[in-house]
């Protein structure tokens, strides 16, 4: 208990800090952008149309409102894949710092994937400009889209902290795990049903697949205007807390041999 009051009491002293290399991780990616934070919002419309464009001939017999499917499966699992893969770098690119004075080393991942999940946020703008060009209806269930959205950022704050931990000792993680988020992409149902798939691989994605039950959700308020079943929910919650603790527990644990290492 004296632990957990001792590492709060040390989060609220760099709380500053961390709003502080969020800004920067911001400005950093917007930088001597003509559009700057406009571009949030185009770049999922284009990546969107291409797709709907390659891939509606196939699915969209299958698919009500194509574009509002596509974006939703994108949408949450892009900031999955940019959360974890800069978070993974987000201690080996601030050793310089580390090294001058002491700062709670999980501050950089926190920052980098919460810099990550407001970009996300900006990004939501895109998906109600389709909603309201595809005359979708706005359902009173999109508004437990935030708890989806909570779940989700657990989920990638946890995976960030062991990819962190592992990116200190082994540098090619990040490119085995760039392989793995392209397997893991077409895996997810983005852009084809799930129901496509052979019965065995359908189950596999539906159980083991933790992005599933974040899409499922999103899908369930947006397209269906349902609230999502009790298992998918549950199911959120479950990886989200268990990979945050997990991941946290790892990070904790490997973080004083940082330093040599970096």
């Amino acid at each position: 208990m004296s632990t957990l009051k001792f590492r709060i009491r040390m989060f609220i002293k760099y709380k500053d800090l961390l709003a502080e290399l969020i800004k920067r991780d911001i400005k950093l990616k917007y930088r001597r952008s003509f559009l700057g934070y406009v571009w949030s919002v185009l770049n999922p419309l284009l990546i969107m149309i291409v797709m709907t464009v390659v891939f509606s001939a196939m699915f969209k017999k299958n698919i009500e409102n194509y574009p509002i499917y596509l974006l939703t499966g994108r949408t949450l699992f892009e900031f999955m894949k940019n959360g974890t893969q800069k978070g993974m770098k987000s201690v080996t690119q601030n050793a310089l710092l580390m090294k001058k004075t002491y700062i709670p080393k999980y501050i950089f991942t926190v920052s980098t994937v919460t810099s990550v999940f407001i970009d996300t946020v900006f990004s939501l703008a895109a998906f109600f400009i389709v909603m309201i060009a595809t005359r979708s209806p706005f359902y009173v269930e999109l508004f437990y889209l935030p708890v989806i959205l909570v779940q989700l950022y657990l989920f990638t704050l946890g995976l960030s902290f062991f990819l962190a931990e592992l990116h200190v000792f082994f540098r090619d993680i990040e490119y085995i795990y760039h392989a793995v988020c392209t397997a893991w992409m077409y895996l997810s149902a983005l852009f084809y049903p799930v129901e496509s798939l052979p019965h065995l691989l359908q189950v596999l994605v539906k159980t083991v697949n933790p992005m599933y039950y974040y899409i499922a959700q999103f899908r369930d308020i947006a397209l269906y205007g349902r609230m999502p079943g009790m298992r998918i929910v549950v199911g959120g919650w479950i990886w989200g807390i268990a990979l945050m603790a997990f991941g946290l527990f790892m990070f904790q644990k490997n973080k004083d041999k940082f330093v040599l290492y970096l």
